[in-house]
């Protein structure tokens, strides 16, 4: 295993910030990911497994341990089951947007339902990814499709489990309390015609252009804070008068308030101030707590 020290994490983001990992490691298959763990543990370093970099922010003065990149994407499409569905078993580094690239193009859908949304794998299932569905009047969720999975326990033991281990809800997952890590997963997939599912995907691509702002996942880490029942994370922050709102390098989105962008000099400090205010003021204002749907990692 190739190690590195002092890598900036920045150029790993969607935010595009964050300081230096202490050490790490990009891996390529799901045995050099058990690897780089248990090289970890067994040196008693904390660690961080990186996938797209989108979801989180990672503070500017860095991680103190070892960052993998699970870079990890070997998969596979077995026949059909007698329910009429094929298989697609991958390594948890694969990125989404490719799986949905090469399933569209064997005819198979339930992968189409994200386009447009930067995850791996692993990040998919750590937060059950979802999107409306194709009539806009319901969610489609990723554990809707999920088979088995193989992780890696705190223990250090590897264990195959199903979809009801994960517990998913809605934006999480059992991984968020425990140390599990997903090595492979398993997705049962539908057959659809080609043409359907590429229509499926262009329209989801619509829809996100139309609603988000311009390159969200090149300057932000999508929505920052969780849906609150019957109301938008967004409209609440906008009530409070703080669309178009900056501190420093970063501002809540004048197009989306549940976004907050990376001007181009942004901070991790800044992003952590705008989110501690809009708590605040829609505490004081609505009386409603706004919990964060993006991950904190590293050193502020």
């Amino acid at each position: 295993m190739e190690i590195q020290e002092n890598v900036p994490l920045a150029q790993y983001t969607t935010f595009g910030i964050g300081g230096p990992a202490d050490f790490f490691i990009a891996v390529g298959s799901k045995d050099q990911l058990i690897d780089a763990v248990e090289y970890a543990r067994t040196n008693n370093l904390r660690f961080f497994i990186l996938g797209l970099g989108a979801n989180i922010l990672i503070g500017d003065k860095g991680f103190r341990g070892l960052v993998i990149k699970n870079e990890s994407k070997n998969h596979t499409i077995s026949g059909f089951t007698k329910q009429g569905e094929a298989v697609l078993t991958t390594e948890s580094g694969a990125t989404v947007s490719d799986l949905i690239e090469e399933t569209q193009k064997s005819g198979l859908s339930g992968f189409e339902h994200f386009a447009g949304i930067p995850s791996t794998i692993g990040g998919a299932l750590w937060q059950n990814l979802h999107f409306l569905s194709p009539d806009r009047k319901s969610t489609v969720f990723i554990g809707d499709i999920v088979g088995n999975v193989e992780i890696i326990l705190a223990n250090g033991n590897i264990r195959s489990v199903d979809k009801n281990y994960f517990q998913f809800g809605y934006d999480s997952s059992i991984l968020h309390k425990t140390k599990d890590i997903v090595l492979s997963a398993s997705f049962k997939l539908k057959k659809e015609s080609p043409e359907i599912i590429k229509e499926r995907v262009q329209n989801n691509l619509t829809w996100r252009s139309e609603k988000h702002p311009e390159y969200a996942w090149r300057s932000s880490a999508g929505s920052v804070f969780k849906k609150i029942e019957n109301f938008g994370a967004g409209r609440l922050i906008e009530q409070v008068g703080l669309k178009g709102y900056q501190i420093g390098g970063a501002k809540f989105s004048e197009k989306h308030a549940n976004f907050i962008i990376n001007l181009g000099s942004a901070k991790a400090r800044d992003i952590r101030d705008l989110i501690t205010l809009a708590q605040t003021k829609v505490k004081e204002k609505l009386g409603l707590e706004l919990q964060t749907e993006i991950s904190f990692v590293g050193e502020f």
